[in-house]
């Protein structure tokens, strides 16, 4: 297991189970593992989710966006759900934005 500081300091776990069921849906994340935790702690925007989640954003490049939607359970507490390549920049209400 892993774990990424939000930018709220709240430590999201990144089990290496939810990790293998990530790339068993989404192979083409296979080699991306770092980035995703580095996607957690070091975001260009945080976007609100579905049912209190959070979209953690990073350009990959042009037209290709990383996105990690994760959970912050308490302020001791949070996990990854999934993640997922977007080949648009991501839309919806920010939350947060890197300065």
């Amino acid at each position: 297991m892993e774990v990424a500081y939000s930018v709220n300091g709240i430590p999201i776990r990144l089990t290496y189970e939810r990790w293998y069921h990530i790339i068993e849906n989404h192979d083409d994340l296979a080699s991306y593992f770092f980035e995703v935790l580095e996607t957690i702690e070091n975001p260009e925007f945080v976007i609100r989710g579905n049912k209190g989640t959070l979209k953690a954003t990073k350009s990959m490049g042009r037209d290709n966006w990383l996105i990690v939607v994760y959970r912050e359970k308490s302020k001791k507490d949070g996990f990854v759900i999934t993640a997922y390549f977007l080949d648009e920049k991501p839309k919806g209400d920010i939350v947060w934005q890197r300065q």
